[in-house]
């Protein structure tokens, strides 16, 4: 699957040359603020025209995801393009690496936009990465149902695409349980998986450049709340050097056979037993990599920028302990109230290490991602002490 590398490696695009992104959500925003930090002009292709990106973009193209004329705009001013999201059309990247560097590509990008490819991807590289994905079958008709092996129950049922923060899944026990859920998602295809004894998730982001050389960022641990991500702990408070070391040689195995250019970020597994498994990845920055901003020499946005450019990549120290908390739209609500008001960031911010980034969108709504604050410190205690006087101020239960 790698890529040949007996081309001409294309010069790097220096400032104040023009980085172009697909997608206007707030990885988008952040992407932006460490391209131009470092020089750059930025481009943002999305079709909302008020997008927390496009609030710092030097430059909006307002336009379909698969827009040709949208498209063509953005690759003739910029140099290269990324993604902020993965559910960017493959057909796009394709379109756009026609005339511009694109970073990641169509192939890494589609491979994590369709669970089965993924699936397959990291069956596939098991003998390499030394990890394999939990047991699963794919589900696409009432036959496929009545064929589900026993051992497979209980797990959860996933569709094949477009799902994200705990979207399209559902816990199913019975393979009644299978047909009610398969039949209220409409009958696309879907997975399903077992679901196993976990001991707590990990994700590990990774990033490659042109030239073959990848790193690798400390193993953050994860905490999710109905879905979707609430906190991410670094160092882990769990992660065992061991399974630390398993997990990142796993994550530059899958980032080298892709031949990805970027930053990619794999979710992990670790069970009771301290097995290791491969649960999905994301083609590009990741919300549990928001910590890097605060405490580590590059960010993952810096580590974008670098890879897209054709830069060499930078150091990836972490030079703090941190916790990184979510700050969703609930937190402007008091209780079941519907008035919105706004949360006291200045006693948020009195907090020692606090680092608030709050991404411009328009308006507050439950379980929306409205932002996120970083809490680093000289210990990882002193971090955690921190978080739990931050949720008590926004009224999160710890």
């Amino acid at each position: 699957m790698s890529h040949s590398n007996d081309l001409p490696l294309p010069p790097a695009a220096n400032p104040p040359a023009w980085l172009g992104v697909m997608g206007g959500g707030q990885l988008g925003r952040m992407f932006a603020h460490a391209a131009q930090s470092m020089g750059y002009q930025v481009a943002v292709l999305e079709p909302a025209a008020s997008c927390p990106a496009g609030q710092v973009a030097q430059r909006l193209v307002n336009a379909g995801y698969d827009d040709a004329a949208g498209l063509d705009a953005l690759a003739a001013q910029c140099l290269a393009v990324t993604t902020e999201f993965e559910n960017v059309p493959a057909d796009s990247l394709s379109r756009l690496a026609q005339t511009v560097f694109v970073a990641p590509d169509a192939q890494g990008v589609s491979v994590a936009q369709d669970r089965i490819a993924e699936k397959r991807f990291f069956v596939g590289c098991a003998e390499k990465s030394g990890v394999l994905p939990a047991p699963h079958q794919v589900i696409a008709s009432e036959a496929d149902i009545a064929a589900i092996a026993d051992e497979l129950l209980p797990g959860i049922l996933k569709t094949v695409r477009m799902g994200y923060d705990g979207k399209g899944q559902v816990r199913v026990t019975t393979r009644d349980d299978v047909r009610a859920a398969f039949a209220e998602m409409g009958q696309v295809t879907c997975l399903l998986e077992k679901m196993l004894p976990l001991a707590y998730e990990v994700s590990v982001l990774t990033a490659r450049g042109h030239d073959g050389a990848s790193v690798v960022y400390p193993i953050a641990e994860n905490v999710h709340r109905d879905g979707i991500l609430f906190t991410t702990t670094v160092p882990g408070p769990n992660v065992s050097a061991d399974s630390a070391i398993r997990a990142q040689r796993a994550a530059q195995a899958f980032v080298a056979e892709l031949g990805y250019v970027g930053v990619l970020c794999i979710e992990f597994f670790v069970l009771t037993d301290g097995t290791l498994v491969v649960n999905e990845m994301a083609p590009r920055p990741h919300n549990s990599g928001h910590y890097t901003m605060d405490a580590c020499i590059t960010s993952q946005f810096a580590q974008q920028v670098r890879a897209m450019a054709r830069l060499p990549l930078g150091d990836v120290r972490q030079h703090s302990p941190a916790v990184m908390l979510n700050i969703l739209g609930d937190v402007w609500f008091d209780g079941a109230s519907d008035e919105v008001r706004e949360p006291a960031w200045d006693q948020v911010l009195a907090l020692p290490g606090a680092c608030l980034h709050l991404y411009g969108k328009d308006e507050p709504r439950r379980a929306r991602k409205m932002g996120h604050l970083t809490l680093v410190a000289a210990t990882l205690e002193q971090a955690q002490q921190q978080l739990l006087a931050a949720c008590a101020i926004l009224g999160i239960a710890p």
